[in-house]
Order: C-alpha cells, then sequence, then structure tokens
C-alpha cells in the first residue's frame, strides 16, 4: 500500500484531469507516477511536460528511452 494514494480523474483539477485524458490518449494508459503527482497539479503538468520533451525529442527511438525507464526502474527496484 503505498503511503500517498494515487488520485483518480474524478479526484483532480481540471488542468490535472486534462493530463490524465493526454496520457490515456497516447499511451493507452495513467502513469501512477503522475496520478500521485496530481496532488500538486501544478508539478504533475510540468513533470508530464518535460517527460514528453525527453521522450518525443532526439535521435534515440522512443520505444528504446521507454524500455530504459523500465531498466533504470528495475536498477532501483522501483515499480515504473
Amino acid at each position: 500500500m503505498p503511503r500517498i494514494r494515487p488520485r483518480n480523474p474524478d479526484e483532480v483539477t481540471p488542468d490535472a484531469r486534462a493530463m490524465f485524458e493526454r496520457f490515456v490518449a497516447e499511451r493507452g494508459n495513467m502513469p501512477n507516477m503522475f496520478r500521485t503527482m496530481a496532488l500538486r497539479p501544478d508539478i504533475a503538468v510540468t513533470a508530464a511536460a518535460h517527460q514528453r520533451a525527453v521522450f518525443e525529442t532526439g535521435t534515440v527511438p522512443r520505444r528504446l528511452k521507454e524500455l530504459l525507464a523500465v531498466r533504470v526502474s528495475q536498477i532501483n527496484h522501483c515499480a515504473y
């Protein structure tokens, strides 16, 4: 059981809800990391924009970036 409960779409501000909807439209799911950060919508929206900038730019394919993120999470015993 997490110490901070991830939020559901009906529990967040309109800005955070829009972020939720974009994640679901783009990825098919809502990452728990952002569901938890939704307690601070300003931080969650900024973090989502940062993640989008990292994953959608550069010469490394998005799929490889995702695989690296999963592997780093495994190494650090973190559920990504």
